[in-house]
């Protein structure tokens, strides 16, 4: 009788697995061993060429592939990978071209990628948007490792996969989108963790993308950051998402007096612009 039999290295995983970069708290993004700056790139105005780099901060030689994937993002903020785009949806990646498109990088080694705007003629004004999507070659024989032959048994071994996407957004036109915020919400999780709902609604032709930001005003007037969150976007074409952020429990206020102030802004590393702002009065 044949018997089955799984290795597992590291991971559970048999097809592959990525992660994927939204709403991260860092200008640099790190899964495993590999590291990606900027987390996202953008093409506007005069800009026709962007740069990232990509640093192997492991102790082993890996190669990675780079190639482009398409999301639709949810109402919740998750992503679900697409073929084709939604209605109101444009891709990027036919209008760029980068290199090189793989990379082996030795230990704590690091290589630019290069990426250009092409197609310009045929740009009509709107935003597009791909994600860039850097691939982990696993080495599926690690030297020194000797094959055991069992005549009764099949045996499947388990590989990890592990990469990361960032954005690469197109702007053709002046922007007119605009945010405002709602559903405002105060809530205790698991009877210790505050935390806050808003909702994110978004009009006009382009996405939306700053910093969460929240503050306790005390009804002695004394103000507290108790929480905020960077890279928070709402993609074209979506209208609204909403998100949830866990608050500073040791912050030292009462969550049941006062007001909740929030705030969305602009990047801290661009221009600063007040999106939209909200007050909820706690009870």
């Amino acid at each position: 009788m044949l018997k089955i039999k799984f290795t597992l290295k590291a991971f559970l995983v048999l097809t592959g697995l990525f992660f994927l970069c939204v709403g991260i708290n860092t200008s640099l993004y790190a899964q495993g061993d590999l590291m990606v700056f900027p987390k996202r790139i953008v093409f506007e105005g005069s800009v026709k060429s962007n740069e990232l780099t990509l640093a192997n901060t492991g102790t082993d030689t890996s190669r990675y592939n780079i190639s482009f994937v398409q999301y639709r993002m949810n109402e919740d903020g998750s992503f679900v990978e697409i073929k084709t785009p939604d209605e109101g949806q444009n891709f990027a990646d036919p209008f760029l071209r980068y290199y090189p498109r793989s990379v082996m990088l030795g230990p704590k080694e690091s290589q630019i990628i290069k990426f250009q705007l092409t197609k310009t003629n045929l740009l009509k004004p709107g935003e597009y948007r791909s994600h860039i999507y850097f691939r982990a070659i696993p080495n599926t024989k690690p030297l020194g490792e000797e094959e055991q032959r069992d005549t009764t048994t099949l045996t499947i071994k388990l590989i990890p996969v592990f990469g990361i996407t960032i954005p690469a957004i197109i702007r053709v036109g002046e922007s007119n989108a605009k945010l405002t915020l709602s559903d405002v919400n105060f809530f205790v999780q698991n009877d210790t963790v505050p935390m806050l709902a808003v909702k994110l609604n978004r009009t006009g032709n382009m996405s939306v993308y700053g910093e969460l930001s929240v503050s306790h005003k005390a009804p002695n007037g004394k103000k507290t950051e108790v929480g905020k969150a960077n890279g928070i976007a709402v993609y074209t074409p979506n209208a609204d998402r909403t998100f949830k952020l866990k608050l500073n429990r040791n912050a030292k206020v009462d969550f049941h007096s006062g007001t909740l102030h929030v705030e969305f802004n602009s990047p801290s590393d661009t221009k600063a612009v007040k999106y939209a702002e909200a007050d909820l009065q706690l009870k």
